[in-house]
């Protein structure tokens, strides 16, 4: 079955340094069983062949060495364009004939039949225009599966808090049904996200440690080097609570807890997920008093579009307890942060100290205990790291670690993420897309914070230096727990 897919907002950055990358490389690497067409919806007034140069440039910057002219010029035939408002009823109209005619084919015996293909509608726009997006294309009976599945992608944020979380999907729901919606988030698009699920599920030496009898707390860090430049408008409505943990980090710690599910399938694997959200009991507001942190990098209310008093937090670290048997007693730690020490994105199972010190140089402390870490991005891999007899010394012991690197062990660049989860959404497989009550019950978790963090009993706002790895009081409230960060920049190569 044929495939089209049509981008809302195809002017804007995400298109050309995503997506349309995404679908040159699966093109390009044979992933596509059927013609896929390419229709790009914007208000800018492209041709097919303007937008098809514009596109040849982009691509060959951000696939680099995988560019291929001779793959691009066989693959911009399949790209399209047609210029629209989405606030526009006559337009949604033409795009309607325009994509009838697309999917007309011509067969060798002279007759003309409608391709009863699939429709992926892609809304790679900002979100105040999804709602008005939504709603012409099911008063326009595009998303009318009568001729076909018709599925629609949407990128986050989905909404800002709870109430706007369901509005949403309320509105989503008018027009499409849930087994038609596909909510993107890229991280779990990520090879060492999905590896993880491997490591648990397809392992027998792990799932039996992987608990509250051997564990003693998880990390998940989000670091970004860069600050937030010229998203500092945007930023500053959002905070790091709304633009990083409650998606990114959440997602990261569902696929770290959640349970094996029965099969491999999206609707076994969603529902663990959600269990796992549903286990987090949300914090009270003493609680955000004395399991949040919050901060600001120094200089940060000089960005463009940045008030001088504001408050927003680019760097929070957050307590979290899962209630339930596999997790009771276990503190999951939530950290992101804007012009940190480095870029990396590391998931950190802390096991505990050994119960009984039989070597002098035995581990005295957590920091010293075995460790498993995951490291999502950049150096894509997976270490353990344990004790060792140093040679010729006695019995004087020092950590090492064991190490698995993907690039070294399979000797390639990683896939980018939109490149599977794209090819997922067009085979209508929803294992990596999150569900409507999923994305509720994590605005459940986070709004409770946000809340406390407007009142007037809010927890300190802290300063840090870029450059480093947070505030200084952020190491010391995890001391002052018995625990300390895993504060280490991966090794790339």
């Amino acid at each position: 079955m044929s495939q089209t897919i049509v981008i809302f907002g195809a002017s804007g950055d995400l298109t050309s340094r995503k997506l349309i990358p995404a679908l040159y490389q699966l093109f390009r690497k044979g992933r596509f069983c059927e013609p896929v067409r390419i229709v790009g919806f914007s208000r800018s007034p492209f041709s097919h062949d303007q937008w098809r140069a514009k596109l040849a440039e982009t691509t060959a910057q951000f696939a680099g060495k995988k560019f291929d002219p001779a793959i691009w010029a066989e693959f911009a035939q399949q790209i399209y364009y047609h210029a629209g408002d989405v606030g526009k009823a006559e337009d949604f109209r033409t795009l309607g004939k325009f994509l009838d005619e697309l999917e007309v084919e011509n067969k060798s015996d002279g007759t003309n039949n409608k391709d009863k293909g699939g429709r992926l509608y892609y809304l790679s726009m900002a979100p105040r225009f999804y709602q008005p997006a939504i709603e012409q294309l099911g008063q326009s009976g595009l998303a009318d599966e009568q001729h076909g599945c018709r599925r629609i992608v949407i990128e986050k944020p989905f909404g800002t808090d709870l109430a706007s979380s369901r509005e949403l999907n309320r509105e989503i729901h008018q027009v499409f049904g849930e087994h038609q919606v596909y909510r993107i988030d890229h991280y779990l698009g990520k090879e060492t996200v999905q590896n993880l699920m491997v490591l648990r599920f397809a392992n027998t030496i792990f799932e039996p440690i992987w608990n509250r009898n051997y564990i003693d707390h998880v990390q998940i860090t989000v670091a970004e080097e860069v600050d937030v430049g010229s998203r500092a408008g945007y930023y500053d409505s959002a905070g790091v609570i709304r633009d990083m943990i409650q998606n990114h980090l959440l997602q990261l710690l569902m696929v770290t807890a959640m349970e094996a599910p029965v099969r491999y399938e999206a609707d076994s694997i969603r529902n663990e997920k959600v269990k796992v959200l549903q286990a987090i009991e949300p914090l009270d507001a003493k609680q955000v008093q004395t399991d949040t942190f919050r901060s600001q990098y120094r200089g940060y209310t000089a960005s463009e579009g940045v008030e001088p008093t504001s408050r927003t937090a680019t760097f929070a670290a957050v307590k979290l307890s899962i209630d339930n048997w596999r997790w009771q007693g276990v503190p999951f730690y939530l950290r992101s942060g804007k012009a940190m020490s480095c870029r990396t994105t590391q998931i950190v199972i802390q096991f505990h100290a050994p119960p009984h010190k039989l070597f002098e140089d035995s581990p005295r402390d957590l920091g010293e205990a075995n460790r498993l870490v995951i490291q999502v991005q950049p150096a894509e891999g997976i270490q353990i790291h344990f004790q060792t007899k140093v040679p010729d010394a006695g019995m004087r012991m020092r950590q090492t670690d064991l190490g698995f690197n993907y690039q070294k062990e399979f000797r390639g660049s990683m896939p980018e993420a939109y490149e599977r989860l794209l090819l997922d959404a067009f085979e209508g497989d929803a294992s990596l897309f999150a569900r409507a009550d999923e994305v509720e019950a994590a605005w459940q978790i986070c709004d409770p914070i946000l809340d406390a963090w407007k009142s007037s009993d809010r927890p300190t706002l802290y300063m840090y230096d870029p450059g480093f790895w947070g505030p200084d009081e952020c190491r010391e409230w995890m001391l002052a727990q018995g625990r300390e960060w895993f504060d280490t920049c991966p090794v790339l190569g």
